[in-house]
């Protein structure tokens, strides 16, 4: 069952594309709503157990001044095969210019991952980005959470079920 429109819903934000290699689609959104635009590796590759590869797209981008991409991993490709990304979620700058390339490596422990040119590996999601302005203090104000990170505040049952008090780096 779908959702009825927002009347609210933002226009989409105007992202111009160029295509350096004439054979690979623009980016595309599968289905109605979905957040991220799939996009295509302009190449094939075999990626062993535990390799990397840096993916062509044949691509490139131009978005408006407060706005980034972030490249996702595809969740079936990750599912199903072991498809990640390294960077995940990986950047584009509204500045960039140059071919969207995509990091991958296959998490497979044991089988070799093939992907053929035109394949989808990767999502565009666009998102409306906030400039920081940094401010020096010698402290900072209290908080309820004050330090605490990585699992301080629960989901940590099953580490705990497994005999596992820390995780390396952390205090916790």
């Amino acid at each position: 069952m779908s959702t009825p429109p927002d009347d609210r819903a933002a226009e989409p934000v105007r992202v111009l594309v160029q295509r350096l290699d004439t054979g690979v689609p623009l980016p595309a959104y599968a289905l109605p709503g979905d957040a991220g635009a799939d996009i295509v590796t302009a190449q094939d590759v075999t990626l062993a157990p535990g390799e990397r590869a840096v993916l062509p797209t044949g691509l490139a981008i131009a978005l408006p001044d407060g706005y980034a991409a972030f490249v996702h991993p595809r969740s079936g490709l990750a599912a199903r095969a072991g498809l990640s990304i390294v960077n995940a979620p990986g950047t584009v700058d509204s500045g960039y210019r140059g071919e969207l390339k995509v990091i991958v490596i296959n998490h497979d422990p044991a089988r070799p991952l093939e992907l053929r040119r035109g394949e989808r590996v990767a999502q565009l999601v666009f998102q409306r980005v906030e400039r920081a302005r940094f401010v020096e203090v010698a402290t900072l104000p209290t908080s309820e959470r004050a330090s605490g990170g990585h699992g301080s505040t629960g989901g940590a049952a099953a580490l705990s079920a497994a005999g596992i008090s820390a995780v390396k780096g952390t205090n916790e």
